[in-house]
């Protein structure tokens, strides 16, 4: 009798490239002639978040798309990052943006109902906290599963993790 194969589904974020690409953003905004006399700043706001600050809503949205663009170099899914509006404190600029990681139950069964309705038969999913454990006898199987989810486009990152 052939053995389980199995990997888990996961939604999870390096924080160390997240680092090195807001690192590279903050250098490049501190070097870039149109940020000159601005004082424009992207750095991290507690564990998961990331603050943007500059004196204008213009500039502001180009710091953001600077750390947009490291990250994107860096591997980094842009789905991770939950980049809140522009909004005035003062007489600065500021924009919120949050790190997202782990998959909903909500989104865990999406996935799993999809895996269910177009998958292949003999593959199994189950819900594991905020992740997705897929199994089945044939490896081919698996992969097939794997096509399907990278197909399927959710407005969250996803990654595969534990292949045995």
């Amino acid at each position: 009798m052939a053995s389980e194969s199995s990997f888990d589904v996961v939604s999870k974020v390096d924080h160390q490239e997240v680092d090195n690409a807001i690192n590279q953003a903050a250098r490049e905004v501190r070097q870039r002639f149109d940020f000159k006399g601005t004082d424009t700043t992207v750095a991290w706001s507690g564990d998961e978040g990331i603050e943007i600050v500059s004196q204008t809503e213009e500039k502001v949205k180009a710091a953001l798309d600077v750390l947009q663009s490291k990250l994107v170099r860096r591997k980094v899914s842009l789905k991770a990052l939950d980049a809140g509006e522009p909004r005035v404190s003062g007489r600065t600029w500021h924009i919120d943006c949050a790190l997202r990681e782990g998959i909903s139950t909500e989104n865990a069964k999406k996935i799993s109902k999809l895996v269910r309705d177009s998958g292949p038969k003999g593959v199994k999913a189950q819900i594991q906290g905020e992740e997705l454990r897929i199994s089945s006898k044939k490896r081919d199987d698996l992969q097939a599963v794997q096509k399907l989810i990278n197909d399927a486009d959710y407005e969250f990152a996803v990654q595969f993790t534990n292949y045995r």
